[in-house]
């Protein structure tokens, strides 16, 4: 059988729109994201942070 690892679904939202763009899997061990993602919203690549549901 295959090892279960705790993993969560987390949001990617960004911080200028504050729109939920993208959905990531993460282990829950950690500190929060801050990625450069691109929003299609202002077409252009802004900072997006994670949020739970």
């Amino acid at each position: 059988m295959a090892k279960k690892d705790s993993y969560e679904i987390v949001f990617l939202t960004c911080t200028e729109t504050g729109e939920r763009n993208y959905t990531v899997r993460r282990k829950l061990k950690g500190t929060k994201l801050e990625l450069m993602k691109y929003c299609p919203k202002l077409r252009k690549h802004t900072k997006h942070i994670e949020k739970k549901k």
